[in-house]
């Protein structure tokens, strides 16, 4: 099998084929995919169903599979991989969840700005999202290329973020979202983490504006001051020429690089029944893991 790619976007995202993903991968299938992701960061994949197995086979196929925040928030869960991250608005029981379901909190914030596991170390590399059961209207993923973001910084503040750092917290978005339900033991089991602002991508070269909602503050500035100053980052690096917006048909994998962009999820009627499964890699080199 051969990888076509068609872009989908003017700077990054591609529509991916020629590969059947629910198969076990050939290494140069991966050597190839790697290296779109490198160009594109976003790559979309049409009418390729898998089981919970065949996603974890693939996306174990990149790197080492990390759970995310079930680190934090102990709970039951319905798919039967710890690494395998429940993107739905359905319980353990089966049953869509009330509005006010604790569940819902991690929809809601969502639909904020961010990078997967920027508040761990090491952070998240690929995440690989698929599509099990849509609702009627609304539900997309936007995404934006912290790449293109950086590239059109004015020369004044890439000197000014050359040397910034930002620090990135688990629960900052939830507590933005007024949920302050959590233990002492819950806000210690992932410590806050620092990563530079301006960043070169390991694998492609790019340099990247590394923002997103996840961040509290700037290391060394005032609170207020950094915030005002992440806030004003953000809002550049989401303009709508960076962004590309995808509509979910049944059955899609988009698999992003959450070193080079960010992504949020749109509004949907959150009683309509929304399920998709993640996966989600590691930011660790391969030789390390061999090692």
């Amino acid at each position: 099998m051969q990888l076509t790619l068609k872009p989908l976007h003017p700077l990054f995202v591609a529509e991916a084929g020629g590969v059947s993903l629910a198969e076990p991968l050939a290494p140069e299938a991966v050597r190839a995919i790697d290296a779109a992701m490198d160009q594109y960061a976003v790559l979309v994949w049409r009418n390729q169903p898998m089981t919970p197995e065949e996603q974890m086979r693939f996306a174990a196929s990149f790197g080492r599979l990390d759970s995310g925040l079930k680190k934090v928030f102990k709970r039951k869960e319905r798919l039967p991989y710890e690494e395998m991250i429940d993107i739905s608005n359905v319980g353990y029981d089966g049953k869509v969840v009330p509005r006010d379901a604790p569940k819902n909190l991690s929809n809601f914030a969502n639909m904020l700005w961010h990078s997967d596991s920027s508040f761990q170390n090491p952070r998240a590399a690929y995440s690989m999202l698929s599509a099990v059961v849509l609702p009627s209207w609304g539900g997309e993923t936007e995404f934006t290329d912290l790449r293109a973001a950086y590239d059109a910084l004015p020369a004044r503040t890439k000197t000014e973020v050359a040397d910034l750092q930002a620090e990135h917290y688990a629960l900052h978005t939830r507590l933005m979202l007024g949920d302050h339900a959590y233990t002492d033991e819950q806000k210690k089991a992932m410590p806050p983490v620092v990563w530079p602002l301006a960043q070169k991508h390991r694998t492609s070269g790019r340099d990247v504006l590394f923002v997103g909602v996840h961040a509290t503050h700037i290391v060394g500035w005032p609170v207020a001051e950094g915030r005002m100053y992440l806030h004003d980052l953000l809002e550049h690096a989401t303009q709508r020429q960076f962004v590309y917006t995808h509509k979910w048909q049944v059955g899609d994998l988009v698999m992003w690089d959450n070193r080079a962009t960010l992504h949020r999820g749109r509004r949907y009627d959150i009683a309509e029944r929304r399920e998709l499964r993640r996966t989600t890699i590691d930011d660790v080199p391969a030789q390390a893991l061999a090692a």
